[in-house]
């Protein structure tokens, strides 16, 4: 973690628009809506911030959602993440290196805590020269709900569904 990112983790929390302002973007209205709706909904796509922000702005497009994140995560107070297989999803949790775990099911995404000790997570045996700043780990397995859909009902195990929001946190 970047001493930027430690004292980003170590503020108290602020408004949405001070958040905008602390990572040098202008305050506008889609901006709001796109940081409010990620802090409510976490792991989302931007299909699902863009359908939830134009009820709000019905003259927002998908295109300024997409620019909105990409503003977002490239100033660092949003992420992008790409599990196999899936759209992205973006979310506000940022600096501290945490990992996430999918239901091969239903598609939940939750987040998990760093594996072992300081970022990064997991030194690899070969970096090739690199300086590794962050890994990602991305578990799979099957959450509670689907567990007990299963053992009701094994015919349930098909193959996994589109990543949703379902259960996202």
């Amino acid at each position: 973690m970047t001493e930027t990112e430690r004292m980003r983790a170590d503020e108290p929390p602020r408004t949405l628009a001070d958040s905008i302002r602390a990572a040098g973007l202008k305050v506008t209205a889609p901006r709001l809506a796109v940081l409010r709706v990620l802090d409510q909904a976490p792991h989302s796509t931007a299909e699902r911030l863009f359908a939830t922000v134009r009820a709000e702005l019905p003259s927002t497009s998908l295109q300024a959602v997409y620019g909105v994140l990409a503003a977002f995560t490239a100033a660092g107070i949003a992420q992008k993440i790409e599990p196999a297989g899936s759209p992205a999803l973006f979310e506000r949790r940022v600096g501290d290196n945490h990992h996430h775990i999918v239901c091969t099911r239903c598609s939940a995404v939750h987040d998990v805590d760093c594996a072992v000790g300081q970022a990064p997570c997991l030194t690899p045996a070969h970096a090739s020269g690199f300086a590794v700043h962050t890994a990602e780990v991305t578990y799979w397995g099957l959450c509670p709900d689907c567990q007990a859909a299963t053992s009701a009902s094994p015919s349930l195990l098909s193959a996994p569904a589109p990543l949703s929001n379902k259960g996202a946190r």
